[in-house]
């Protein structure tokens, strides 16, 4: 639109019709600092809820020209044509976000506002990183907030009731409000926390493995999975493999976690002695299922597989105990029972049994 539409001065109207040529421009520029964005985090392993991006409307910009439009001297005077929006999951990331926003482009930091210094009781909204930033190239300054989850869901939900507008909130709501927002204040420190405390676990449990400290480490998902990467099964399923000199093909071996619990192993240590003592049966029935076929290719699952079936009958398990674990490990089928009566009968001869 040409002209002076709106009831602007002809100060405002230059400034208005400046934005309206370069506008084009804005939006090419919010894309590329968008995607910039997403791809640094990406490569630093940040994981973000979401990375947002806006270019100011005309509506909005006259909005602002109308109410303190003399303020500025021309459209690079206004820093939030181009605002972008980085939403984190947890506070430490919004840290993290605002070093490589530096990193990236230039920071105007007499005009940046770090708004998380903030105390009042009905701040936890607006507790977010506004910088204001310029890129190599580009005479426009733009605007970069990073703030959490619940920072931002707190404060659309007291846009969309009108908190913030002016309204007069009634005391008994005004009370509630501010109950909730200390509620989710506090939520967003224990997330991180949790996330932390997760990680020192992680190490600790790695170091525990990779000491070989194994009784030391419960058996559970975390440490299960540090052991796997010491790739326990790996001897017995090769031992296996020679018999028809087959290839192993690798598969996730996370589902015998519960089958390892429910055999009563309550620790790593309790595991590896539990490789230990029945990996001879375990290849005897492994030699019996594959040793007169031409079968040239096993799932590395078989060793494991074979480990817990050996444990079940050593034990003195029987045909039901054998049916509880493969529907543990291939999910419930009545084809289950009949192959566990079937294993069972062939496997009473082997030597294994008898020692």
């Amino acid at each position: 639109m040409a002209g002076n539409t709106y009831q602007l001065d002809a100060h405002c109207q230059a400034i208005l019709d400046e934005y309206r040529e370069n506008l084009p421009r804005f939006e090419e520029v919010k894309d590329k600092v968008q995607e910039q964005l997403k791809q640094v985090f990406e490569e630093a392993g940040i994981i973000v809820a979401a990375v947002e991006g806006r270019v100011k409307t005309e509506k909005s910009l006259v909005g602002k020209l109308e109410l303190k439009g003399a303020k500025y001297a021309s459209l690079a005077d206004i820093t939030d044509i181009i605002g972008l929006r980085v939403i984190t999951f947890y506070i430490d990331d919004v840290g993290k976000v605002a070093s490589i926003v530096d990193r990236l482009f230039k920071v105007d930091w007499e005009n940046s506002v770090d708004k998380r210094k903030a105390h009042e009781i009905d701040s936890f909204g607006y507790m977010s990183l506004h910088y204001i930033c310029s890129t190599e190239g580009f005479p426009y300054r733009f605007e970069v907030q990073m703030r959490t989850v619940l920072q931002h869901a707190w404060a659309n939900m007291n846009h969309d009731t009108g908190y913030k507008s002016g309204v007069e909130v009634p005391r008994e709501y005004l009370r509630n409000l501010n109950r909730l927002a200390g509620m989710l204040e506090l939520a967003d420190e224990q997330f991180s926390q949790i996330r932390n405390d997760l990680a020192d676990y992680r190490r600790k449990v790695q170091a525990l493995v990779a000491n070989g400290n194994l009784d030391e480490a419960p058996l559970d998902g975390e440490t299960y999975r540090s052991y796997l990467q010491l790739y326990p099964f790996d001897n017995l399923n090769r031992r296996i493999a020679s018999v028809n000199q087959a290839e192993i093909q690798d598969v996730n071996l996370m589902p015998f976690l519960g089958v390892f619990k429910a055999m009563g192993c309550k620790t790593l240590g309790d595991l590896d002695k539990l490789i230990k003592q029945y990996s001879d049966g375990a290849y005897q029935i492994a030699c019996y299922q594959i040793g007169l076929t031409d079968l040239d290719i096993i799932s590395s699952s078989l060793g494991p597989q074979d480990l817990c079936i050996a444990a079940v009958v050593k034990s003195g398990g029987g045909k039901l105990e054998l049916k509880h674990l493969f529907d543990a490990l291939n999910g419930e089928s009545p084809s289950n029972e009949s192959m566990a009566e079937f294993l069972l009968e062939q496997v009473k001869d082997l030597p294994f049994m008898n020692q």
